[in-house]
């Protein structure tokens, strides 16, 4: 996913590990459209509403969560994705990673420097649309864990892109609202005419 340069030992890991067929990739695609909220669906562009207590039902959706995110084999997945305007995310970094819980969560801190990458979403033809975005490389986020336990995460690199990425769910903005202008006209034209 990332443009900048992997160091031979993370080259050497990915070669060992085998790639993902292209017919898996579509049963992945196939099973985020089934199971994830699709633009133009207007509730992923409304902001979603503050957890008031983490009880029960919210321990519920996390698992519902995690569940839609393992089988569309995502890497992060903000509530208003299942029909949920709640402000709840997941994410995991990467495959040796737990799944990691935001509640409530608000970016405290961005650094000044940003970088491009390019970003797909599991709510825009179940991730088969990418489009270069622009993101802060470090931020801090505070919220809730699952347990409803104050947290602040400190990231960097891809997971701090991912939590971005999920935040602007939960705000109401997609990758196709921060696009460069001409990659928008693009995305959105390939999702009206491949969303049908």
């Amino acid at each position: 996913m990332s443009e900048h340069q992997v160091e031979q030992e993370d080259v050497e890991q990915e070669e060992a590990e085998p790639r993902p067929s292209a017919e898996e990739r579509r049963a992945w695609q196939a099973a985020a459209r089934r199971l994830v909220r699709q633009f133009p669906d207007p509730v992923l562009k409304n902001p979603a509403s503050d957890v008031a207590e983490v009880d029960d039902e919210v321990r519920r959706l996390i698992d519902r969560m995690t569940d839609v995110m393992s089988t569309a084999h995502g890497v992060g997945l903000a509530a208003p994705q299942i029909g949920v305007s709640r402000r709840v995310l997941i994410y995991r970094g990467s495959e040796e990673e737990g799944v990691r819980v935001l509640v409530n969560p608000a970016l405290v801190e961005r650094s000044e420097e940003t970088e491009v990458d390019t970003e797909g979403c599991l709510s825009l033809l179940g991730g088969d649309l990418s489009v270069p975005i622009e993101r802060h490389v470090r931020v801090r986020v505070a919220g809730l864990d699952g347990e409803g336990q104050p947290l602040e995460i400190e990231a960097e690199g891809l997971e701090a892109r991912i939590i971005q990425h999920e935040v602007d769910h939960l705000d109401g903005v997609l990758i196709t609202d921060r696009a460069p202008t001409e990659e928008r006209r693009t995305a959105l034209r390939e999702l009206r005419l491949r969303a049908g």
